[in-house]
């Protein structure tokens, strides 16, 4: 099991079905960016590029992925940041902290979608009903504001 610190990158159409040790594969054409966990554990890692998930840095002769990439559902639970072709390593994070930083890009996917969906009629009605009305008592926004706060 080898660490690695340096990655290579290459712009692809498909992921392959075979990812290499140490490369780094982006594709443009379904805004995904794909690697073998860097600790060596040999699970594939995928990265979704999207507002709300990993954003991509090419600066012509090297890449950035951010945020960190937290392997938390591996065993390794490796963390770290791929910043210009290098594995920066971050510290292990506490179970606490994982959760948190879920419920965190939950709200802030919750978040990005509300903004940017298109009023129906429905929720023209439901606020027009006056604050809160339309939305269940139990929603996700509120457990998770409850649940932070």
């Amino acid at each position: 099991m080898k660490r690695e610190t340096v990655l290579t990158h290459e712009f692809v159409e498909y992921i392959p079905n075979d990812l290499k040790d140490g490369m780094i594969y982006v594709s443009m054409a379904f805004a995904t960016v794909a690697h073998k966990c860097c600790c060596g554990c040999g699970n594939e890692v995928i990265t979704p590029l999207s507002p709300t998930d990993w954003t991509l840095i090419y600066d012509g002769k090297s890449i950035s992925l951010n945020p960190s990439i937290g392997n938390w559902n591996f065993a390794c639970q490796s963390h770290y940041w791929i910043k210009r072709n290098r594995v920066k390593w971050a510290r292990r994070l506490a179970q606490e902290e994982i959760n948190a930083g879920r419920a965190h890009d939950s709200m802030a996917k919750e978040r990005y979608f509300d903004s940017t969906k298109t009023p129906t009629v429905h929720d023209t009605v439901a606020s027009v009903g006056g604050p809160g009305k339309g939305k269940p008592n139990g929603s996700l926004w509120r457990k998770l504001k409850k649940w932070l706060l």
